[in-house]
């Protein structure tokens, strides 16, 4: 009779794993604890709890999320709501169905000899801006500065994904994440009494980082909204997981990472610093830090990120299933 019993199990897990659903995740970067949440997910089995079978595809330089799931080669993407809006006035029906990161990570990070004290000292500067994307919450920042930034005002150094125009003083200011680039200065040497930094949550420029965008024909087929509500549900279980448990969650991210580039310290560090982003959402997206990103991308004066207030670029209707 036990024989039966296990055999009926067996049978009966093997039919569950059959009916897995595929889903592919376009990480807008490379393996790190930026996307602990996705990982811990994947590695606590909730989103196997769930009935899917989840690929995450990393990111890096020459990967757009905006390009990869334009080509199909992603069901849902993790992108910058700038880039994403920008490019759904470009044709790309974007939707942003969840929004795990409440605040932004996005800092200018200045040396202090540069004689940068205030956002005033920018003026006449060299600023280390990255692109990709990522240009417009810095081009709305400066014209709410009044600054020109064809080169009479300050100029833009179009800045790799690294911190080097800074420890070379080619750029008085360089573009950083609170959980990665500015740890890449300190530890290249420089002391943190030697730098200023200002964080665009501060400055009130701050735009919506990290959310997870599908496309929108997508969403009319009942299956697939159904498909998102199970992987959203499964990827906030853990995020909120990662959060509680930021050492575990770093080092989950560690044994996914096959480039073998990241450290034990520095993704410790980024989770610790990550958890602060997540913190207070619980996977909704608000919709006064929705507004308040179109009106910073719409303030661009004559050159504006996007020329008009969008319209179904997000859905509460992922989340009011998954949460509740």
């Amino acid at each position: 009779m036990k024989y039966t019993i296990s055999a009926a199990l067996a049978f009966a897990l093997s039919a569950v794993a059959a009916q897995a659903e595929d889903v592919t995740l376009q990480l807008k970067w490379v393996t790190q604890a930026q996307f602990a949440g996705y990982f811990v997910a994947k590695d606590k089995g909730f989103f196997e709890e769930e009935g899917l079978n989840v690929t995450i595809l990393p990111g890096g330089p020459d990967v757009a999320p905006t390009q990869v799931i334009a080509g199909g080669g992603a069901d849902v993407v993790i992108d910058w709501m700038p880039s994403a809006l920008a490019a759904r006035e470009k044709g790309l029906a974007l939707v942003n169905i969840a929004q795990p990161f409440k605040s932004s990570g996005m800092m200018l990070t200045c040396l202090k000899e540069s004689g940068v004290s205030t956002p005033a000292d920018f003026k006449g500067k060299t600023l280390g801006v990255w692109f990709g994307g990522n240009e417009y919450p810095f081009l709305n920042w400066m014209n709410k500065l009044g600054l020109k930034t064809d080169g009479s005002d300050v100029t833009v150094l179009k800045q790799g994904f690294n911190v080097d125009p800074l420890l070379q003083k080619q750029a008085a200011c360089i573009s950083t994440m609170t959980y990665n680039e500015y740890w890449q200065v300190i530890d290249a040497g420089v002391k943190p009494e030697d730098l200023v930094t200002f964080k665009y949550e501060d400055e009130g420029v701050a735009t919506l980082e990290d959310g997870l965008y599908v496309m929108e024909d997508k969403l009319k087929d009942p299956a697939f909204e159904e498909k998102m509500v199970k992987f959203v549900r499964a990827a906030m279980k853990g995020w909120k997981y990662a959060e509680a448990n930021p050492d575990e969650a770093a080092m989950i991210v560690l044994e996914n990472d096959e480039t073998g580039a990241q450290t034990e310290l520095h993704q410790k560090r980024m989770m610790g610093e990550i958890a602060k982003l997540t913190a207070g959402s619980n996977g909704a997206l608000v919709e006064a830090d929705y507004e308040r990103t179109v009106a910073a991308l719409m303030s661009g004066g004559s050159d504006p990120v996007i020329t008009k207030a969008p319209e179904g670029a997000w859905t509460h209707a992922i989340t009011d299933k998954a949460l509740q």
